[in-house]
């Protein structure tokens, strides 16, 4: 009869069970097997749909958002963004609250135009108001002449008649991707350049710019070059329009809040609404 010795069998059992961990250590080094007692992660975020980007959308998840602005020594006067997304707009309740003056969003990148653009950019002006037209740039999608001739096509150009203001270039986070949409501050200076440019050969106006400070430096490096010509347009929901981007010492409208009466979105300009006029005139 065989003998079976102690040491023997101590040896293959250390083997066997050697084995084993070192199989169990292999699977929990698989992708995902180490968390598979874990709750599923949230999936991400659902990105808005192409078109709905709009003036300030992004601006209380970088910048936040403060108190209300107090009133102003300086006279100023009431104005309000809109876009397609706010449809049908009571222009003449606006109107009796002491809005003077209108910008409607038409075009967006180089596929979009905003479908209530007629009704509202013609009911705000019936009203009395003085309007003009904004374009939400998307730079990763075309030229920035591409996308300031979709604009002008598309009802973003310009008239002498005291009524109409000069279009703006709304640029400022990507709502659909990467802040900068891809782009070095060196390539997005150019992009934007070539818009500006491109703006005023087809209207003989400078394009309004519309930004936030951040964004701009961030996305521009905080570039200088387009204070002398350009109007900007801050967007900054406080009490203050706080620190302006480099080449502006003073801003000519400053959207202020996103949840004000009727649309959301109320602007001051800086002046008087015979300075309004002005702008509109050229």
């Amino acid at each position: 009869m065989p003998v079976h010795r102690s040491g023997t069998y101590g040896r293959s059992f250390r083997a066997v069970a050697g084995a084993l961990l070192a199989t169990l250590a292999l699977v929990l080094t698989l992708p995902g097997a180490a968390n598979a007692a874990d709750p599923p992660a949230d999936p991400p975020a659902e990105l808005p749909a192409r078109g709905s980007a709009h003036m300030g959308m992004g601006v209380i998840a970088h910048d936040g958002q403060g108190r209300m602005p107090r009133d102003e020594r300086v006279v100023q006067t009431e104005g309000v963004d809109v876009a397609g997304y706010q449809g049908d707009v009571d222009w003449a309740s606006l109107w009796n609250s002491g809005v003077k003056w209108a910008y409607v969003k038409a075009t967006e990148g180089n596929y979009y135009k905003n479908p209530s653009f007629s009704s509202q950019y013609n009911g705000s002006y019936n009203v009395g108001m003085i309007r003009g037209a904004y374009h939400f740039g998307t730079p990763n999608d075309a030229s920035g002449a591409v996308q300031a001739n979709y604009f002008v096509d598309g009802g973003g150009g310009w008239s002498r008649d005291g009524r109409t203001l000069p279009g703006v270039l709304d640029i400022e986070w990507n709502p659909y991707g990467e802040s900068c949409y891809g782009k070095t501050q060196a390539q997005m200076v150019d992009w934007i350049r070539d818009f500006l440019n491109t703006y005023k050969a087809r209207t003989g106006r400078d394009a309004v710019i519309y930004t936030a400070t951040s964004w701009w430096i961030e996305c521009t490096g905080n570039y200088t070059g387009f204070g002398a010509t350009n109007p900007l347009w801050i967007a900054r929901y406080n009490t203050t329009v706080g620190e302006l981007p480099a080449g502006w010492d003073v801003q000519t409208i400053w959207q202020y809040t996103s949840t004000g009466p009727y649309v959301g979105d109320h602007d001051r300009f800086n002046g008087a609404l015979d300075r309004v006029v002005a702008l509109a005139n050229g």
